[in-house]
């Protein structure tokens, strides 16, 4: 009924799993009959903390009751304290708050281009943003105006101008594109979307070495990355890089509310004036208490400790136990795709075949199926689910002789 209610009012830009959440406790998650199911997506890397965190939902509702929103025509108690912090522990001088990752993005779009015009000095409308082949950095008019995903493309024409592509994790396409009138590289430390892409080792060490020696700023999305997620507190600490330019999104809200911030230094963000952008719940109070505990979870907790161990130990396990139709297994800390043989198994049955098994999570670029549980999974919990995941794989894999499974 109420997948129904959904599919019949509802714009058909998703096509969910057949299941109906209903309550959500640590990782695991209740659907409307009382079946349990482990979490595996952590939707897209936003509940690494889990669902319902007491100490989110202690920030939540406190706040809740005393101030949740109020016009950035005014200053709140709350905005200023998660400001500090964020620059403190990313090491920044300027931070700029939204909602959305997609937000974000846009805002590190905006500020960098008007840093060309004005710091270096790029003639006007002729600022250039590098992005890679296989990039996902949200929805947009102009973000899909640089993703090399056709349907992403399809039907939403024209773009704005100003964007080049080269290839993900090949820093000499990097160097050969850059003109005088390049204002920044935007990239992905680990590409998410794009089906659990890892760089090969020294790229984004290399891409920062390369960018400084052009003037050409550093971007690095790490909406879904960050905070934990690879391993490391930031997935461009793998290779000790420091942007000119952090987008941070997802986890920061606590899997509670959206919030996400565009960080720079002062020499590239004060490029912007008061008017030249906003948004009405960017920087909330209520948004900004939820995040000052979310940095003070991941300081005393730090959850990329966890990331990094069963993270190693998920992905050994699922290549040393894959059957036959998977080809591959990659990903950094709790971020882990499998790469299936869709003559075998398509990833979207996948998906299907992991939920009726109890295992809540999703294919990506058509092939992959992604993993990427809550960091405070313990290995007890994540071993059942591995067993799981693999004697599903298989029985998939040993009914082949009948033809590929799809839906």
């Amino acid at each position: 009924m109420l997948r129904a209610q959904e599919q019949h009012f509802g714009a058909h830009n998703y096509a969910p799993l057949p299941v109906v959440f209903h309550r959500g406790k640590g990782v695991w998650l209740w659907d409307v009959e009382g079946r349990r199911y482990l979490d595996m997506m952590s939707a897209y890397s936003a509940v690494s903390f889990g669902h319902a965190h007491p100490r989110l939902l202690r920030a939540l509702n406190d706040q809740a009751q005393r101030l949740a929103l109020t016009s950035r025509a005014y200053s709140n108690d709350r905005l200023p304290l998660l400001l500090e912090r964020l620059c403190a522990m990313f090491g920044f001088e300027r931070a700029l708050p939204v909602n959305t990752g997609l937000e974000a993005v846009e805002t590190a779009l905006k500020t960098v281009r008007k840093w060309a015009y004005k710091v270096k000095g790029v003639a006007t409308d002729r600022a250039q943003i590098i992005a890679c082949q296989g990039n996902f950095h949200g929805r947009s008019i102009a973000i899909v105006g640089m993703s090399s995903e056709p349907q992403y493309r399809d039907g939403f024409g024209p773009f704005p101008p100003g964007f080049k592509l080269i290839p993900y994790g090949d820093a000499d396409a990097l160097e050969a594109a850059i003109t005088p009138d390049t204002a920044a590289f935007l990239v992905e430390a680990v590409q998410g979307e794009g089906g659990i892409i890892v760089p090969p080792a020294g790229y984004l060490a290399r891409c920062a070495e390369i960018c400084r020696r052009n003037n050409v700023l550093l971007i690095v999305d790490e909406v879904q990355t960050g905070l934990g997620r690879t391993g490391r507190l930031l997935a461009c600490e793998h290779e000790g890089v420091h942007p000119d330019g952090l987008i941070l999104g997802k986890a920061l809200g606590g899997g509670l509310l959206p919030v996400s911030a565009f960080l720079a230094d002062a020499a590239v963000m004060d490029v912007l004036h008061p008017g030249d952008h906003g948004s009405t719940f960017g920087g909330n109070p209520l948004g900004a208490a939820v995040a000052l505990e979310v940095l003070d979870l991941l300081e005393e907790t730090r959850p990329w400790e966890n990331a990094a161990r069963l993270g190693e130990h998920l992905m050994r396990r699922l290549a040393d136990g894959a059957p036959p139709c998977v080809t591959a297994v990659r990903g950094r800390g709790l971020l882990v795709g499998i790469e299936l043989d869709p003559r075998i198994l398509d990833a979207a049955t996948g998906a299907e075949l992991l939920l009726a098994r109890g295992i809540a999570t999703k294919d990506t670029h058509h092939t992959v199926l992604r993993f990427a549980p809550p960091l405070v999974i313990d290995d007890a919990v994540l071993d059942a689910g591995i067993d799981v995941i693999l004697d599903t794989l298989a029985t998939a894999s040993r009914r082949r002789e009948h033809g590929p499974l799809h839906g």
